[in-house]
């Protein structure tokens, strides 16, 4: 078993933020592009408070659901690639997931005034051939974890627990409580504790060469299947049976429909 997780402090209920006009550099049309034109909210998306969630633009976009798929969505894939990668699967059987705002409130969508609509907790179960993924998250008070930081993953194996962690490297945590806990320190680029540089010369050496980058699209693009299929599961209220290679939801009219969104106006996608 894997259990991802992204668990942060609860913040209180969410208030809507007032609709504002459009700053005169911002193509607001453009930016909303073939999602709903929802009204503009701004905001500092540094703002996490319950009083003041992040407006739509230009962070804030990730809880709403016109334009996101909530946490899910935005930590989920990260972590839920981490599974894919380490384990060599490719495709979920099996999907069920469950969530909703008992702490943010009801969402509000108004010509004057809006909030986020995104769960503020989820619960998703994804089943493969030989194990479950557990994702998680939620904002409820007192959110701490039984180790390490409250991000990541932890596999689950014969011999004890290893968790891939975020900022604080990995650990491995012995089923036997006399053998030593193992860990290592993450190899982080300063003074914004990312590796962007090492990933531009991956994916241009792969460019020359010819050869796969480590963050691949195709690779990526399944695990951005099962952060969308969590979220589909959720809306839908009822779990899923997945055919992976053909990418269609096994006799279930009425979530197929839900793989889509309908553009709008003025707004095309090519099908494949």
């Amino acid at each position: 078993m894997v259990r991802c997780f992204v668990n942060y402090g609860g913040s209180g209920p969410e208030k809507a933020r007032p609709t504002v006009a459009v700053p005169k550099e911002l193509d607001w049309d453009m930016w909303c592009g073939p999602a709903p034109l929802r009204p503009f909210n701004g905001g500092d998306p540094r703002e996490t408070t319950g009083a003041s969630r992040g407006g739509i633009h230009p962070r804030g976009f990730r809880n709403y659901l016109d334009y996101a798929n909530g946490t899910l969505g935005d930590w989920g894939i990260h972590w839920l690639d981490q599974v894919l990668w380490i384990t060599g699967e490719k495709y979920p059987k099996r999907i069920y997931s469950t969530g909703g705002r008992p702490i943010a409130g009801p969402a509000i969508s108004t010509p004057n005034e809006q909030t986020t609509d995104a769960p503020d907790h989820q619960l998703a179960t994804y089943s493969f051939e030989k194990f479950s993924v557990q994702w998680e998250h939620r904002r409820f008070a007192g959110n701490n974890t039984d180790k390490g930081e409250n991000v990541g993953c932890y596999f689950y194996g014969t011999k004890g627990t290893f968790h891939m962690g975020w900022q604080k490297g990995w650990t491995f945590y012995p089923a036997n409580a006399n053998e030593q806990v193992v860990s290592e320190a993450p190899q982080l680029n300063q003074p914004d504790s990312q590796n962007i540089k090492e990933l531009w010369a991956d994916f241009l050496n792969a460019i020359r060469t010819g050869t796969k980058p480590v963050s691949d699209i195709g690779d990526v693009h399944l695990s951005t299947n099962m952060a969308l299929l969590g979220m589909i599961s959720m809306k839908h209220g009822r779990s899923l049976e997945w055919d992976g290679e053909k990418e269609r939801i096994i006799g279930d009219d009425a979530a197929n429909k839900l793989l889509r969104r309908e553009y709008r106006k003025g707004y095309t996608f090519p099908k494949a």
